[in-house]
């Protein structure tokens, strides 16, 4: 689910490297003598063994483009941008989906245009959007960590981030949190009553959850570590989210030395559900690696997550299904390159999915959607 977008561009490099020997001219059972037919990784919108998947739409073309997510309605989605020309870091834009494949998708912005935004959402009613920006500080783009001087990759966790909720039109509707520290990664219960999100307003990355006004905040995590993208289920009674979990006196010390900088070390990240307030929590994957952007599936039995665990150089990403007792794990992407930030649409028939397939062999990340095959 909810992640800092300036991760795509970090793996993108790595991807764009690991996508030359994609084997995917090979059967998909891995063996290297037998060619079923010929396959252009570099222009597909559908992989070999990607059998959930049907009528594989690219909604987007160019540019940084992730974090899309469905409207209450199953007709609309919200999103994030970059393209490096017009839009130098993330804004919002939303738009509705196409009838079929011969219409263009056409979006526009609905953030304020200043500063860096991200983690967007409908609010119920799909005429307002909610998502985090740093509009009010500085109109500009807010620095970025130095990673060759930092040594690690790592995001920045924006003080200046509040939440807010906009029209479709732009116009800012309400500004749901006022404070110094990071507020953002925001979503909505299916019952449209509750919002959950991310803040170090208590010194740690814990959740909370509001009501629709801003009213009623609670903080639901407590454990030392990262919590954060989290999502309802679709009865609204539990939550699922990512977060790291550092144990050893070594990790624990750079965890914390981080924080005092307002930075976060993405690269362990565990999957956790728990009920709605944060109570029974239970640890769903235990794999090394980067495990995120969970999802609970339309019946609220399994859950859908990116993650790098079959590469120890920590790319490709994939998409993956499990159950709520960490058993069953299935692969269902395989680009061999990115792929993450799914959404099933509300209505339970298609998905929404972010992947740097079909990119031309650019840095390119695109919005993708397609008809879901359980």
């Amino acid at each position: 689910m909810k992640i800092h977008y300036s991760v795509l561009s970090f793996f993108a490099i790595a991807l764009l490297a690991s996508a030359c020997s994609n084997p995917s001219e090979k059967q998909a059972t891995g063996t290297t003598d037998t060619v079923v037919q010929p396959f252009d990784s570099a222009t597909a919108l559908l992989f070999p063994a990607e059998k959930h998947f049907r009528n594989v739409q690219q909604l987007t073309f160019g540019g940084d483009n992730a974090e899309a997510y469905w409207s209450f309605d199953s007709k609309k989605i919200v999103f994030q941008r970059t393209d490096h020309k017009e839009v130098m870091c993330d804004q919002i834009f939303f738009g509705v989906i196409p009838a079929d494949s011969t219409q263009k998708f056409d979006f526009k912005m609905v953030s304020a245009g200043k500063g860096r935004t991200t983690c967007s959402y409908f609010m119920p009613g799909d005429s307002t959007v909610l998502y985090a920006s740093t509009h009010l500080t500085q109109d500009t783009c807010p620095p970025v960590p130095d990673r060759e001087k930092i040594k690690k990759y790592v995001w920045p966790l924006y003080k200046s981030f509040e939440i807010y909720v906009a029209g479709l039109d732009g116009s800012i509707q309400s500004q749901l949190t006022k404070n110094k520290f990071y507020d953002a990664e925001a979503t909505v219960s299916p019952k449209g009553d509750k919002i959950i999100f991310t803040s170090t307003r208590d010194g740690d990355l814990d959740l909370y959850t509001m009501n629709l006004d801003g009213s009623n905040v609670k903080r639901i995590t407590k454990e030392l570590g990262y919590d954060g993208g989290a999502w309802f289920s679709p009865d609204g009674t539990k939550i699922v989210w990512r977060a790291s979990r550092p144990t050893t006196p070594e990790a624990i010390k750079e965890y914390n030395d981080l924080l005092k900088q307002d930075l976060v070390a993405p690269t362990q990240m565990t999957v956790f559900v728990a009920d709605a307030d944060g109570s029974n929590i239970q640890q769903v994957t235990n794999m090394p690696g980067a495990n995120w952007a969970p999802v609970f599936t339309p019946d609220g039995k399994r859950i859908l997550f990116a993650s790098n665990h079959e590469y120890p150089r920590g790319f490709p990403f994939n998409l993956y299904l499990i159950n709520l007792d960490g058993t069953g794990l299935e692969k269902i992407s395989g680009s061999n390159m990115f792929d993450a930030f799914a959404m099933f649409s509300p209505d339970g028939k298609k998905l929404v999915f972010c992947s740097n397939r079909n990119n031309g062999g650019t840095r390119d990340t695109n919005v993708f959607i397609a008809d879901w095959v359980d």
